[in-house]
C-alpha cells in the first residue's frame, strides 16, 4: 500500500511540475505577447538573428515546444518564411537548455520549495487583481514558477525511496548491452517526452536517476537524445491541420534533431570525453571516471554536481552541434524539404489557409493569425469584384450566365468564410483575454461582417442583370462607360481596403486614402444619378433601362460603404 501511494505521489509530483511549468509558460506568453510579435515582424534574413531570436523567446517563455508550435503557425499564416523559421527553431532548441540549467543549479542546490510557498501566496494575491491584467498574469507566472519548484522538490523527495535499483530492476539489466542499450534508452526518452508533452519533464527525471545512482552518465545522454526527438512530436501534431509550409516547418525540427542524433552517435565516444573535459573546467570530477559509489561527504556531493552538470553540458552541447551543422546548409535543406513536401495544386477558394487548425496557445497569437484570414478574405472579396466587373461588361448572352453564376457562387463563399473566422474567433473569446484583445475580436467581427455584405451585393447585382435579361433590356455604351469610371473608383477603395487590413493594427494613424476613396464614390453615385433624371426626359433614353441602370449604381455605392465601414473598423481596432 506504501508503494502504491508512494507511485501514485510521484506521479501527482511529475503533474505538478507540468502544470506549474505551463502556467509559467502560458502567464509569460500573455506578457510577452507583443514583444514577441515585435520581435519575430523584425526577422532578416540573417541566421545569426534568428537563432538569437528563437534563443530570446525560448528563453522568455520557457519552452520550446510553445516556441515551435508558435513557429509552425507564422509560417502557416505567411508570418515567416521556412528558411527564417528554420533559424528560429535552431536557436529554440538551444533556448531549452536554460531550464535544464535552472534545474541543475537551483533544484539540487536548494530547498526552492521553502522559498516557493510564500511566492504562492503573492502570487494568488496578484492573481485577483482581474481589473489589473499586467498584475493579474504576473501572479499567474509566480504561481506557475512556485508550483514548478514544488513539483520537483516532491519528485525529487519521492524518487529517492521509490526509484531504486530493487524497483527498477528491469533499467539495471538493460544498462549492459552495449550499443542496444543506447538505442533502448533513446527510445525511453522519445517516449517520455511524448508522453509528458515536455522535454523538460524528461529532464527532470533523468536528473533524478542519475543522482539516486540508477542511471550513469552514459545512459542518461541517451535518455535526452531522445528527449530531443521526442520534443518534435508536438509541433508536427499542430502542423497536421496547417498548409504546406507549415508541414515543412515541423518536420524540419525532426529531421534536425534525429540528424543530430546520428551525427552524436558516429562520434559517441569522443563526444562523451568532451563532455567530461568540460564539466572538469567547473573543477567537478570527470562524470566518465567518477566514483558513483560514494553515498555522502564533500566527494559524493562533487561527484553529484558533476553529474548534474554533465547532463546540461551534454545538452547544451547537443544543441549547439546541431545548430552548427545546419545553419550553413538552410538554402539546401529548404529545397530538400520542398521536394519532401511538394505544394499542391491552387486551394480552392474557400478553403481557410490560416486557421484551420484552431486557436493557438495564446489569444493574443491567435488574432494575429485571425487577420491574416482576413487579410486573405479581402483578396476573394476583390476577386468577387473582379467577376462582378466582367458580368457588367459581358456583352455575349451564352457567356452571361456563367458571369452571374459566379457572383452567387462567391457570395456563398463570403458567407462561408464570415461564418468560419466569427466561429474562430468565438473559440478565442472563450479564452483569458485582456480588454485590448477583446475590443479587437470586436472590430474583427465587424470587419468580416462588412466583407460578407460585399458579397451579398454582388449577388444583388446578378438579379439586377438578371431581370435586366428577363426583359431584354441592355446598358448601352455610355452606361457601361459610366459604370466601368465608378468601379475604376471602387478598384481604388478596394487598394484602400487591402492596404489598411495589412498595416500593423498598432501602427495605422489614419485611413486617408480610404476616406478619398469613398469620397469619390459617393461624387461619382451622386453625378451618374443627377444624369439618370436628366434623361428620363430624353425620348430616345429608355426608362426601364435606366431604372436598372441606376439601380447597379446605387448597389455600387453600397458596396463603397461597406468597405469604407472596414477601414473604420481596423482604425478602431488600433486605437484599443
Amino acid at each position: 500500500m506504501n508503494t502504491i501511494l508512494q507511485i501514485l505521489t510521484l506521479l501527482g509530483a511529475v503533474t505538478l511540475f507540468l502544470f506549474g511549468l505551463n502556467l509559467l509558460s502560458n502567464g509569460l506568453q500573455k506578457v510577452a505577447g507583443d514583444g514577441m510579435r515585435r520581435i519575430l515582424a523584425a526577422m532578416t534574413s540573417n541566421p545569426f538573428t534568428q537563432i538569437l531570436t528563437g534563443i530570446g523567446v525560448t528563453a522568455l517563455i520557457q519552452s520550446s515546444t510553445a516556441t515551435t508550435i508558435m513557429v509552425v503557425s507564422f509560417v502557416n499564416a505567411g508570418l515567416l518564411e521556412l528558411g527564417q523559421a528554420i533559424g528560429v527553431i535552431m536557436g529554440a532548441n538551444i533556448g531549452t537548455t536554460i531550464t535544464a540549467w535552472i534545474l541543475a543549479v537551483f533544484g539540487f542546490s536548494f530547498n526552492m520549495a521553502d522559498f516557493a510557498f510564500p511566492l504562492l501566496l503573492f502570487g494568488y494575491i496578484l492573481l485577483q487583481m482581474k481589473k489589473n491584467q499586467k498584475r493579474h498574469d504576473t501572479g499567474e507566472i509566480i504561481i506557475g514558477f512556485s508550483l514548478f519548484f514544488i513539483g520537483f522538490a516532491t519528485l525529487r523527495s519521492t524518487a529517492q525511496g521509490l526509484l531504486t535499483a530493487d524497483n527498477l530492476g528491469f533499467l539495471v539489466s538493460w544498462s549492459n548491452l552495449g550499443w542496444w542499450s543506447i538505442l533502448i534508452y533513446m527510445i525511453i526518452g522519445i517516449v517520455l517526452t511524448i508522453c509528458f508533452q515536455s522535454s523538460a519533464a524528461t529532464m527532470a527525471i533523468t536528473m533524478t536517476l542519475i543522482t539516486t545512482g540508477i542511471l550513469d552518465f552514459r545512459l542518461a545522454t541517451a535518455i535526452m537524445m531522445g528527449g530531443n526527438i521526442g520534443a518534435t512530436f508536438a509541433a508536427n501534431i499542430a502542423a497536421t491541420v496547417g498548409n504546406v509550409a507549415a508541414k515543412r516547418t515541423a518536420i524540419s525540427h525532426t529531421l534536425m534533431n534525429t540528424v543530430g542524433v546520428i551525427f552524436v552517435l558516429i562520434i559517441y565516444p569522443w563526444f562523451l570525453q568532451a563532455i567530461g573535459w568540460m564539466v572538469e573546467l567547473f573543477g567537478l570530477p570527470n562524470p566518465n571516471t567518477a566514483d558513483l559509489t560514494l553515498s555522502s561527504g564533500p566527494e559524493a556531493n562533487a561527484v553529484q554536481k558533476s553529474l548534474l552538470y554533465s547532463v546540461c553540458v551534454m545538452h547544451t552541447l547537443f544543441n549547439v552541434v546541431i545548430t552548427l551543422i545546419f545553419v550553413w546548409f538552410v538554402p539546401q535543406f529548404v529545397k530538400l524539404l520542398c521536394r519532401i513536401f511538394p505544394s499542391k495544386t491552387e486551394e480552392e477558394e474557400y478553403r481557410l489557409l490560416y486557421i484551420s487548425g484552431g486557436p493557438l496557445s495564446t489569444p493574443e497569437l491567435s488574432l494575429d493569425e485571425a487577420k491574416q484570414e482576413i487579410c486573405n478574405f479581402s483578396r476573394i472579396c476583390h476577386k468577387g469584384f473582379v467577376h462582378l466587373r466582367n458580368a457588367i461588361n459581358e456583352t455575349d448572352p451564352e457567356k452571361m450566365d456563367s458571369r452571374i453564376a459566379k457572383l452567387v457562387y462567391y457570395e456563398e463563399i463570403t458567407d462561408k468564410i464570415e461564418y468560419e473566422i466569427a466561429s474562430y474567433l468565438n473559440e478565442v473569446s472563450k479564452g483569458e483575454i485582456t480588454n485590448a484583445s477583446a475590443k479587437r475580436i470586436k472590430s474583427m467581427y465587424k470587419i468580416v461582417g462588412e466583407m460578407e455584405s460585399l458579397g451579398d451585393s454582388g449577388e444583388s447585382i446578378s438579379r439586377i442583370l438578371t431581370r435586366a435579361r428577363s426583359h431584354n433590356r441592355k446598358f448601352d455604351k455610355d452606361m457601361i462607360q459610366r459604370l466601368n469610371h465608378m468601379m475604376d473608383t471602387m478598384e481604388a477603395a478596394y487598394q484602400a481596403m487591402a492596404d489598411n487590413l495589412h498595416a500593423p493594427y498598432h501602427q495605422l494613424k489614419d485611413i486617408n486614402n480610404a476616406q478619398k476613396a469613398e469620397f469619390e464614390i459617393n461624387a461619382c453615385r451622386d453625378r451618374l444619378r443627377e444624369e439618370h433624371i436628366n434623361n428620363i426626359e430624353n425620348p430616345n433614353y429608355n426608362y426601364q433601362t435606366g431604372v436598372y441602370y441606376i439601380d447597379i449604381v446605387s448597389e455600387l455605392e453600397r458596396m463603397g460603404d461597406f468597405i469604407i465601414n472596414v477601414s473604420e473598423a481596423v482604425i478602431e481596432e488600433g486605437e484599443n
